[in-house]
């Protein structure tokens, strides 16, 4: 085999080498070393059914107003076919031994979208140069691999967190700064070395895979994902696993989940507010919750709440420490693709709302309450749900107000996305 960097291609039958053009750079390392690999599936496993034409807003909402989306509609376009590849089985894989997604482009193709919307630059974001230095990140750990590192696992494991963490610098995000767009964007995390743990699971995982592909890693591993505000996610031999490491096991669909979640989370334009769920938040700032529940805000909350609206009223997008209606929709439109929680299609529907959208908004809370309809889950009990179900009936019928006062005759595409777009009394 040739040390040029190859791409590894698995079939249902068979495995083969495609060469890839960028050479190998550590001299240093024994001349029989391994290259860099890149792991692609062309099939072996079934293939969900192609998603269907959901009609979302965001890009052509933007085209309407002059701006040119085509950047950030290819890179949607790329990350909807790395997740058309998942089957039900891959999506619960581990990050650590899943094949048929590229993680590390998935979330660069989500890093470019959102580049794109933010930037309306006339260059894309370079997906291939920040997957090369994902690679070489990689690589860099074989001149710090030593005999050493082979007398036990455990020392190995210790080797790679240390190469990771403590020779290239990577550290997890303050608690005060985790919804910083650095610490949520892979090629930013990789740039500054500080990200959330979502990202530097990812970016574990990553080496992890390269090194097994290499040779330098022969038994199962996986990451623990850490649920507390300062952990660090870490290797260990699955072998010496317990059962309560269960729970910190990142599957594909939860690493991708978590990803864009937290994308919604912090880009989420109604920040302020006594609950904890994003869309009563939202539906506060649209009057559809009633005062005496309990969830009664302050007279600070209401303000903030009522500046997030009037700012989307004058075709502000963003502002600090309040969101961003672009970032927030982009999110929420990936999580739909992703079929992940029906409630997406909720949240996305509330945010459309307050855009001015609504029969956009309508559509996605119908599609929202028969997919509800057809879980055949029992009544829930929970009072926050509760509240959110008088909120989403609420807002269905303000919706349906609207319509017989303005009709909706014209596309909805005609209407300004940017500019005023009051309800009609």
């Amino acid at each position: 085999m040739s040390s040029a960097s190859s791409v590894l291609v698995a079939s249902s039958s068979f495995l083969y080498w495609i060469p890839k053009p960028s050479p190998f750079k550590f001299s240093k390392f024994h001349p029989s070393s391994p290259p860099c690999y890149r792991v692609v599936c062309s099939g072996g496993s079934p293939q969900p059914a192609s998603f269907p034409d959901l009609s979302f807003a965001l890009h052509d909402a933007l085209e309407s107003t002059g701006i040119d989306t085509s950047h950030a509609r290819e890179a949607r376009k790329s990350f909807v076919s790395q997740i058309q590849k998942l089957s039900d089985i891959e999506r619960e894989t581990s990050i650590c031994i899943n094949r048929c997604v590229d993680l590390g482009r998935t979330s660069l193709y989500i890093a470019a979208e959102d580049d794109s919307l933010i930037s309306h630059s006339s260059v894309p974001l370079p997906v291939d140069a920040f997957l090369e230095r994902l690679d070489d990140l990689s690589m860099g750990y074989c001149s710090h691999y030593n005999s050493a590192c082979r007398s036990s696992r455990e020392k190995l494991l210790e080797s790679i967190e240390k190469y990771l963490y403590v020779k290239k610098g990577f550290r997890r995000s303050t608690a005060s700064n985790q919804a910083e767009p650095r610490a949520l964007y892979l090629h930013l995390v990789l740039t500054h070395r500080s990200g959330s743990a979502v990202m530097l699971s990812l970016i574990h995982s990553e080496i992890l895979k390269m090194l097994r592909l290499w040779g330098l890693l022969d038994f199962d591993v996986e990451i623990f994902f850490p649920h507390d505000p300062h952990g660090l996610p870490r290797a260990y031999d699955k072998q010496k696993s317990k059962e309560s490491d269960q729970p910190h096991i990142m599957t594909v669909q939860m690493l991708l989940e978590e990803i864009l979640r937290n994308l919604k989370d912090a880009f989420w334009p109604f920040q302020r507010g006594a609950a904890d769920s994003l869309f009563l938040r939202a539906a506060n700032a649209a009057n559809c919750i009633d005062k005496f529940n309990g969830f009664e805000d302050s007279g600070y909350r209401l303000a903030s709440a009522k500046a997030a609206q009037h700012r989307l009223d004058r075709g502000v997008w963003t502002s600090v420490h309040f969101g961003d209606m672009r970032r927030a929709l982009s999110a929420c439109e990936r999580l739909i693709l992703l079929r992940t929680d029906p409630k997406e299609m909720r949240d996305y529907s509330i945010l459309l709302y307050h855009c001015g959208l609504y029969e956009q908004a309508l559509k996605f809370l119908k599609l929202y309450q028969d997919m509800k309809s057809s879980s055949a889950q029992n009544p829930s009990t929970d009072p926050v749900s509760n509240l959110e179900e008088d909120a989403v009936k609420k807002l269905i019928v303000r919706l349906n107000l609207i319509a017989m006062e303005e009709g909706w005759t014209r596309p909805w595409y005609v209407r300004n996305y940017l500019g005023n777009n009051s309800e009609p009394w």
